[in-house]
């Protein structure tokens, strides 16, 4: 368990080293304007709240091991933080969340149009920073850094807008690829392959080991998310953040719920369609128990976790193949990571 201990503890590190970054320069603090002032309040809030910091953690440490330095990958491990925190709360409107980080979410503490402005100034603040690399990194990198982060703003908002979708549309002719692709847009993009890449890039790596990255990142990303939909159902509310069974309230079509809708009976799968096809304030207790209770009928987080295992497997596969110049115990930390990703249990 050292290493897992290890881990976690560069994780809060590089975390912290971050929100100071963040939240002492890179995020107003308090304007004269009341409205204004506001605003900067409600840009500040998800960011003040105990997250994970794995995105961050996974750019400085790529960064690392690819033989460049922590200062230099520290502005935009930031920067994806910023990222991370501007499109949960639009996620959290979106999804109709309750909870985010054990929190109300912002759209619930403040009017729904404060929040997704709010949302709006925190993308706008993302970019400014971003253009703070030039006197550090150049140019050329600093513009490989702004077009990788247009590449993951791009997939992940292609990948909500299937995923949501499938939900307006009450769509369940949808195959795992379907799953995956969307994840692989919505999760694994933002999630692992462009928070490893950017570190990358700032360090001024190969082509090949971005190639290399965006497949470790893709098959990671895709089990990271599978263990997410598996904790939305099986995990402690407290630790995981948000609202238990949210996913089920939310009619999210994950690879639990499309495997259930293959191994239910007729009458089972025509209940389950009904329940999840009714907007999010119309399911019952009663709805949610009944298909919690056909989860663990048939299996399906179980079946969703064997997915997740095997697409480790290939994740720690290609890590492998690569040829690190610089760290190497940085390049360790990121296998260490890859593990805890789907064993973790918030």
């Amino acid at each position: 368990m050292r290493g897992t201990n290890n881990l976690q503890e560069e994780i809060r590190r590089v975390k912290d080293k971050v929100d100071s970054l963040m939240l002492g320069s890179l995020l107003p603090i308090s304007d004269s304007v009341h409205e204004v002032d506001l605003l900067f309040k409600m840009m500040r809030d998800y960011p003040t709240r105990q997250g994970k910091g794995m995105r961050p953690f996974l750019c400085v440490t790529t960064c690392k091991a690819a033989g460049g330095t922590e200062e230099d990958a520290i502005l935009t491990a930031a920067s994806i933080e910023m990222f991370q925190n501007w499109i949960l709360i639009h996620d959290d409107i979106e999804d109709g969340s309750q909870l985010r980080r054990g929190e109300p979410t912002l759209h619930r503490k403040y009017p729904v149009s404060l929040a997704l402005n709010a949302g709006d100034a925190l993308h706008a603040r993302m970019w400014g920073a971003l253009l703070g690399n030039s006197q550090r990194l150049g140019h050329e990198r600093t513009l490989g850094v702004l077009g990788e982060f247009s590449r993951m703003v791009n997939e992940t908002t292609e990948g909500q807008h299937m995923e949501l979708g499938w939900v307006e549309n009450k769509r369940w002719d949808l195959t795992e690829a379907d799953y995956f692709l969307m994840c692989t847009k919505k999760t694994s993009w933002y999630t692992v392959a462009s928070p490893c890449r950017l570190g990358a890039i700032v360090a001024g790596a190969q082509p090949s080991v971005l190639e290399a990255l965006r497949s470790f990142g893709t098959d990671l990303g895709v089990a990271f998310q599978i263990q997410d939909d598996a904790l939305n159902l099986t995990g402690d509310e407290r630790k995981y953040g948000k609202a238990k069974s949210d996913d089920i309230a939310e009619g999210k079509r994950t690879l639990i719920l499309l495997h259930l809708m293959d191994s239910a009976g007729p009458p089972e799968k025509s209940r389950l369609r009904a329940i999840m096809n009714k907007p999010r304030d119309d399911k019952t207790p009663e709805d949610i128990s009944y298909v919690l209770s056909l989860v663990d009928k048939h299996d399906a987080i179980g079946y969703a976790r064997k997915r997740a295992e095997e697409l480790l497997k290939m994740a720690l596969l290609t890590l492998k193949k690569i040829e690190w110049p610089g760290d190497r115990s940085s390049a360790a930390l990121l296998e260490s990571f890859a593990k805890y990703a789907v064993e973790r249990e918030w």
